[in-house]
């Protein structure tokens, strides 16, 4: 007896542990009906490594770019912040412009893994422009800027509107980094700043002495802004690093884009994601 009462407990046993780990593993084969409220959007239940990956582009196997040249100025290298003025021509400012101006939706904010719109962070619209071959030579100039990276891409590339009032409240570009994935910098580049206003304001990071400077940032000071702004000239951009050679964000580039006080602005963002043991598909 009691060697059947040892072999029924361990029976009892394992049959709790299967379905501690049948509970764990999601119940698979068993389907529930859950409030949707409840559950943030299928977007966000995808794991962000791979809601990138399906994010990043490639370039055409017989992308041909012509030769474009711009001017570089180092305005910091612990964070590695460049001025680049020229960044883009007058034809590709227009380019980008026009391939926008159909495609404007109102921007939205992350807050808690849902997406929504929040006037007082973020109030801008963007448009998600087509690849053509223009906007991938842009694309290919971002990567070589860089010195071709191994296992680094571009992400998809959007264009901002800035109105009157429009803005964005102070924020990292980090998104959600880890040793394997991550957004390691950013282009802010300006196609449209016939505004008052509108700059790229970065907190933490000291103004040069050099007066040289003030044709790219704002030198004359503003009541209650601290740091280094700078301004929205068409063509030009503004480039940093987000993080250390380990890893490690840097607090430095904490920005915000200044309210428009009159006219308009249009930016292009350009972000490049780091995915370790990533590579470009054969079929593109």
């Amino acid at each position: 007896m009691a060697g059947e009462a040892f072999r029924y407990r361990t029976i009892l046993e394992v049959a709790i542990i299967a379905v501690v780990i049948y509970v764990l593993v999601g119940t698979p084969g068993f389907s529930t009906t859950t409030n949707s409220k409840s559950l943030p959007s299928q977007q966000h239940e995808v794991p962000v490594a791979k809601a990138k990956i399906e994010q990043l582009v490639y370039p055409s196997k017989d992308l041909k770019c012509p030769r474009h040249d711009y001017n570089v100025h180092v305005f910091a290298t612990s964070p590695l912040v460049l001025y680049i003025d020229g960044f883009l021509s007058d034809e590709e400012v227009d380019h980008l412009i026009v391939s926008s101006n159909d495609k404007w939706k109102v921007s939205t904010v992350s807050n808690e893994g849902r997406e929504m719109v929040d006037d007082s962070v973020r109030k801008s619209e963007k448009a998600a422009i087509p690849r053509d071959n223009i906007v991938q030579c842009i694309e290919a100039r971002a990567l070589s800027f860089q010195g071709w990276p191994q296992e680094t891409f571009i992400e998809r590339l959007w264009t901002q509107r800035y109105n009157v009032s429009g803005h964005y409240a102070l924020h990292y570009d980090w998104g959600m980094a880890t040793k394997q994935s991550r957004r390691v910098s950013s282009f802010m580049v300006y196609l449209k700043g016939d505004c008052e206003g509108g700059g790229t304001n970065f907190p933490r990071l000291p103004l040069p002495k050099e007066e040289k400077w003030c044709e790219f940032i704002e030198c004359g000071g503003e009541e209650g802004v601290e740091g280094v702004t700078f301004k929205p000239r068409s063509g030009s951009a503004v480039f940093w690093m987000n993080f250390d050679a380990e890893g490690r964000g840097y607090k430095e580039t904490i920005h915000a884009g200044m309210p428009v006080r009159s006219g308009q602005k249009i930016g292009l963002n350009i972000w490049s994601w780091y995915q370790a043991g990533h590579k470009i598909p054969d079929e593109r």
